[in-house]
C-alpha cells in the first residue's frame, strides 16, 4: 500500500483520539490482509467469537494508548 493517508497522531479531542485509533486497528487489518474478498470471507468466522471480537479491542486500544501519549493526554 501506497497511499499517504497519516500525516499526524494529533488530534483535538480524545474523541477524535479514539476514532483515529480506531482507523489505525483497520488500516492495520487490511495491510496485514489486503484481499477484500478473503477479508469478506473470514469476517462470519471471526464476528462471533467473543476471543477475536476482545483481541480487535485490545488493538484498538492499544492504538489509542499511542495516540493519547502522543497528545499528552490532552493536557491543557
Amino acid at each position: 500500500m501506497t497511499d499517504h493517508w497519516l500525516d499526524s497522531l494529533i488530534t483535538d479531542t480524545p474523541q477524535q483520539g479514539f476514532e483515529l485509533a480506531v482507523l489505525l486497528s483497520r488500516r492495520g487489518v487490511k495491510y496485514t490482509q489486503p484481499d477484500l474478498s478473503i477479508l469478506q470471507k473470514l469476517r462470519p468466522e471471526y464476528a462471533d467469537s467473543a476471543d477475536a471480537l476482545t483481541a480487535a479491542s485490545q488493538v484498538v486500544a492499544t492504538n489509542f494508548q499511542t495516540v493519547a501519549a502522543a497528545n499528552d493526554y490532552w493536557r491543557p
